[in-house]
């Protein structure tokens, strides 16, 4: 397991325990971006996301001044869970701990994990296009709306919008068999 260590960029994901769903409905995705905005921002500049029903997905950069960011994540799953259990009347731990993370090494697959989180929703047919799903960053970065997302970052990578798009819709074949080929580790 990668320690998170500042100034480098971490594709950050996790399920529920026993594959259980950890969103159960539109306010919970809601909740989880606002304690995600709240614990994660402070320590790291998140380049996409995406929230499916029983995991997630989150590519980030540990900032240069962060302390200590595993306990920014450790807080944001801590209080989702507790905010999820209080809601639903359950009980105990609704992750599989610890939270998987994987330090990225090169801007292509860098650029690769970003379209891969993207294409998640569609890769698990819980819609028929990525572009529609409403618990990722894909909008959010395509917006002229204010947004915590490092959205400048993100399109410079690609080179520029318009590119953006042509990559992710370019790569939707490919990428969809291969997340459809990859299991959950």
């Amino acid at each position: 397991m990668d320690k998170l260590e500042n100034d480098f960029f971490y594709h950050i994901y996790n399920r529920g325990n026993d594959k259980q769903d950890v969103f159960l409905e539109k306010e919970n995705y809601s909740h989880f971006l606002k304690l995600l905005k709240k614990h994660i921002i402070p320590a790291a500049d998140v380049y996409s996301y995406c929230l499916l029903t029983n995991h997630f997905h989150i590519l980030v950069r540990i900032k240069e001044e962060a302390i200590h960011p595993s306990k920014n994540f450790s807080n944001l799953f801590n209080a989702y869970t507790k905010a999820l259990n209080k809601k639903y009347n359950r009980t105990g731990s609704l992750f599989q701990r610890p939270f998987k993370r994987k330090r990225v090494t090169n801007e292509d697959y860098l650029k690769h994990l970003i379209v891969y989180i993207h294409l998640n929703p569609e890769a698990h047919n819980l819609i028929d296009d990525f572009q529609d799903y409403p618990y990722s960053s894909f909008s959010s970065l395509l917006s002229v709306k204010v947004t915590s997302l490092a959205r400048a970052e993100v399109m410079n990578l690609f080179d520029n919008k318009s590119n953006f798009e042509f990559v992710h819709r370019n790569s939707k074949t490919i990428n969809i068999e291969v997340l459809k080929a990859i299991t959950f580790e």
